[in-house]
C-alpha cells in the first residue's frame, strides 16, 4: 500500500506507475473519494467539539440562553448521522481503491511490456553441448522409474505428478542442501502453515489481484499459500519490532499451490508449470532505508546464486521490465536456468524488493531508537529454490549417453553417496 500523501503531491507519478506496470487503478477517482472522506471526517469533528462545547455550557445556562443552547446541540445532533453515513459510504471504496494502487518501479527499471522485454544483466556457468541426443526430463524420468506424471494426472488431474525412488530423493535432496545454504548465511529456520487468512493475502499483496490463481476453501475462508512467502513475511504482522531486532531473516521450506490459470503451451509440459510444488523461500525485514533494501536485494540474489552454482548449472539474470513487475514490487530480479528441452534459460527464480508496500498492508512497523517513532519495515523475498522445476535442468544437463544421470557432487551426501540415478 501507498502512503496516500504521496498520492496526493504528485498523482501523476501513479498513474505513470499503473500504466507502465499495467495495472487499472482509477487515480482521479481515489482522490475524489479522499478529498470527500477528508470532508466528511473533518465535519464530524468539528460537530463533536462544537457539541462538546455547547453541552458543557447548559448547566450554567437559564431561559432563553439555554433554549438556545439546547436548540443549537439538537442541530447539531441531526446534522450528525448523513455525515457519518457519508464516512461510512466512502471508506471501503477508498480503502480498495487504495490496495489498487500500484507502486512505482526503481528508476532504473526498464519500461517494457512483458516478460519478452526484460533485459539480461549477465550469464554464469557454460551450456552443456551434448554429443548424443539427449532426452528430455519426462522421458527420463519415465525410462529411470523415477516420475509418473500419467497417474499423478489420473489421481489428481492435469499438471499432478508423482516422484518415485530416486527423483524423490533427489527432490529431497536438492531442498535440504538450500536450506543448510541459508542457515549457514545467518537465516532463521521456519516451519509454517500453509491455509492463510484473507489478511495475510492482502497484507502481503496477493488480494486484490491474485485470486484466481489461489486455491481457497471457502468454507473456513482460508487460503492455500502459493509460495512460503506469505506466512513468512506476514509472521510478525501488526507488530511494533525493536530497531535492534533487524533486519529479521528467515527461511522456509513448503509444499505451494498455485491453480496456474490461464497457462498454457509448452509451459503445461512436465514438471515446469504445475499445481503443486516444493520451496526453499528467503524473506527480509529490515529498517526503512533505500540503501538498506538495495543491500538485501543484492544479498538474497546472491544466496540463490550460490546455490545454482554449487549445483553446476548455468544460468542468467535478467532485470525484470515494468510490464512484467507486480503491483507491490519496486524492483525484480529474476534467475533463469538453462533447459535443454526449452531450448531456453527459463525462470527458476524471482528477487523482489518492496520497500514499505507489504508493510503498509499489514501495519508491521518497528519503533526507531532515535526518535522512538514508529515507522513501516521494508521488505525482500527470493526463492532459494524451488522443486520439481529445478529438476528439469538437473535431470537434462547430468544425463549420461547411456540413459543414466549423475548426481550433483553437492547432493551425492544428501543421497547416502550415491554418484549415479541408473
Amino acid at each position: 500500500m501507498i502512503d496516500i500523501k504521496l498520492i496526493r503531491d504528485d498523482p501523476e507519478r501513479f498513474k505513470k506507475a499503473a500504466k507502465d506496470k499495467k495495472i487499472e487503478v482509477d487515480i482521479d477517482r481515489l482522490l475524489q473519494v479522499d478529498t470527500g472522506l477528508l470532508t466528511a471526517k473533518q465535519r464530524l469533528q468539528e460537530i463533536a467539539t462544537e457539541k462538546n462545547r455547547v453541552g458543557k455550557s447548559i448547566p450554567k445556562l437559564t431561559g432563553d440562553e439555554k433554549q438556545q443552547a439546547l436548540a443549537e446541540l439538537a442541530k447539531l445532533k441531526a446534522e450528525e448521522p448523513p455525515v457519518d453515513e457519508k464516512v461510512e459510504q466512502l471508506q471501503p471504496e477508498f480503502d480498495f481503491l487504495m490496495l489498487l494502487v500500484a507502486q512505482p518501479a526503481d528508476d532504473d527499471v526498464p519500461l517494457g511490456k512483458d516478460d519478452t522485454e526484460n533485459v539480461e544483466l549477465r550469464r554464469e556457468g557454460q551450456v552443456r553441448k551434448f554429443d548424443f541426443k539427449p532426452k528430455d526430463h519426462v522421458q527420463l524420468g519415465a525410462d529411470l522409474g523415477i516420475i509418473d506424471i500419467e497417474r499423478g494426472v489420473r489421481l489428481a488431474g492435469t499438471r499432478n505428478y508423482f516422484l518415485k525412488g530416486d527423483g524423490a530423493r533427489l527432490h529431497l535432496a536438492v531442498l535440504q542442501f538450500s536450506m543448510d545454504v541459508m542457515l549457514a548465511r545467518g537465516y532463521t529456520p521456519m516451519s509454517v502453515p500453509l491455509l492463510m487468512k484473507d489478511e495475510a493475502m492482502q497484507g502481503t499483496g496477493y488480494y486484490p489481484g491474485s485470486e484466481e490463481q489461489t486455491y481457497r476453501m471457502e468454507t473456513d475462508e482460508l487460503n492455500l499459500a502459493g509460495t512460503a512467502e506469505v506466512p513468512l513475511t506476514a509472521y510478525r504482522m501488526g507488530e511494533i519490532l525493536n530497531e535492534e531486532d533487524l533486519p529479521l531473516k528467515f527461511t522456509g521450506l513448503s509444499t505451494c499451490f498455485r491453480r496456474e490459470a490461464g497457462a498454457a503451451g509448452k509451459d503445461t509440459y512436465g514438471l515446469y508449470r504445475i499445481h503443486q510444488f516444493d520451496k526453499v523461500e528467503q524473506v527480509v525485514i529490515c529498517k526503512n532505508s533505500v540503501e538498506e533494501s538495495n543491500k538485501y536485494h543484492k544479498e538474497i540474489l546472491s544466496n540463490s546464486e550460490v546455490v545454482l552454482r554449487a549445483l553446476e548449472l548455468p544460468y542468467r539474470v535478467v532485470v525484470v521490465c515494468t510490464g512484467d513487475l507486480g503491483r507491490g514490487q519496486a524492483k525484480k530480479y529474476d534467475i533463469e536456468t538453462w533447459m535443454p528441452s526449452r531450448g531456453n534459460y527459463c525462470e527458476t527464480h524471482s528477487a523482489s524488493k518492496f520497500y514499505d508496500f507489504q508493510a503498509r498492508r499489514m501495519n508491521l512497523r518497528y519503533k526507531e531508537s532515535a526518535t522512538k517513532k514508529n515507522i513501516f519495515c521494508h521488505t525482500l523475498n527470493n526463492t532459494v529454490v524451488a522443486s520439481p522445476r529445478i529438476l528439469i535442468p538437473i535431470l537434462e544437463l547430468y544425463q549420461n549417453a547411456d540413459g543414466s544421470v549423475t548426481v550433483p557432487k553437492v547432493l551425492q551426501p544428501y543421497m547416502g553417496g550415491q554418484e549415479v540415478i541408473k
